[in-house]
């Protein structure tokens, strides 16, 4: 990757003192505002945050902050002191490698008139490319709760258990969340104090069995879908769409389809799946989409929860 163009577009806020310059990241198209939104803060992820049309974002060892310019333009910034490994970490996260409209062009939205009014409603929306075992701490904590919800669970948990990610260990950065391996260290009853109730349980669990059997996770990521969720599903706490989540928000297993509350809603209006089990409409979604179900799946999530009655 090449080295990256420093944007002086008055349209960009300032960036505050110890940050770097703004600089672009090579998307292919312009963004707006609720695309970005919708990527970011739309339920892959559960670290970010906007304020006066800023992202703030942690994932990983990194800080970033996203904005878009008057041409709809994605530029980034960083702590000056993380900023080095920041341009290369944010690029992995949104895949600018691809072509997010060139990817989604190849969905089946020419025979599908829904499928083709979700596209056209998110231009540019993209999968991002979570850390794997961030991602499956976010989507454990997420069974029977809202995104919000999830959000202040993981963030009491870094601020409590995590540690700062300034280089000098001093608290002026935020914290990253713990490792699974330190999350074996909590007792059950401090992850409760994070809001996480019967899901402390879980995580607890698999922390254990995660501490026993390092690199499990790395192996399981680089499996094929079927095997890698199989594996997932054997956790504590995972169950598919868990499992789906994992697989397409943390290792980019874009042919996985999970299936929530809405998108049994979505599938039940739009495609007469009335009735169906998640496993069923999973199977269809995957058998109608094809290898790219995952990426119809977040556009039928995102215009179901903007657009369904």
């Amino acid at each position: 990757m090449g080295k990256a163009r420093q944007v002086t577009d008055a349209a960009l806020p300032a960036t505050s003192a110890g940050w770097s310059a703004w600089r672009a990241l090579p998307l292919g198209a312009p963004l707006d505002t609720a695309v970005l939104a919708e990527t970011l803060d739309g339920g892959q992820a559960f670290r970010w945050r906007c304020d006066a049309g800023v992202w703030h974002g942690i994932f990983g060892k990194s800080v970033v902050q996203l904005s878009l310019d008057a041409t709809g333009s994605l530029n980034w910034s960083a702590p000056d002191a993380l900023a080095p490994d920041a341009g290369p970490a944010i690029a992995h996260y949104l895949d600018t490698s691809r072509d997010a409209r060139e990817l989604a062009d190849t969905l089946p939205w020419r025979s599908d008139a829904h499928l083709a009014a979700c596209l056209a409603a998110f231009p540019g929306l993209r999968i991002l490319r979570q850390p794997f075992g961030e991602t499956l701490l976010g989507f454990l904590c997420s069974a029977t709760k809202q995104i919000v919800q999830i959000k202040q669970m993981i963030a009491l948990l870094a601020d409590r258990h995590g540690t700062p990610l300034s280089p000098d260990g001093r608290s002026s950065l935020p914290n990253r969340l713990p490792t699974w391996t330190e999350l074996a260290l909590i007792p059950e009853a401090e992850l409760r104090a994070c809001q996480f109730g019967f899901r402390a349980r879980f995580i607890h669990q698999t922390a254990a069995f995660l501490a026993k059997h390092p690199g499990w996770l790395e192996a399981t990521e680089a499996m094929p879908y079927a095997e890698a969720k199989e594996r997932l599903c054997s956790l504590p706490g995972v169950g598919e769409k868990i499992a789906d989540c994992v697989l397409l928000f943390g290792a980019n297993r874009l042919e996985a389809f999970p299936v929530d509350t809405w998108i049994l809603k979505a599938m039940a209006a739009r495609y007469g799946l009335h009735g169906w089990k998640p496993a069923q409409v999973a199977q269809f979604g995957r058998a109608h989409f094809g290898p790219l179900a995952g990426l119809a799946q977040q556009y039928l999530f995102a215009y179901e929860r903007r657009f369904g009655d």
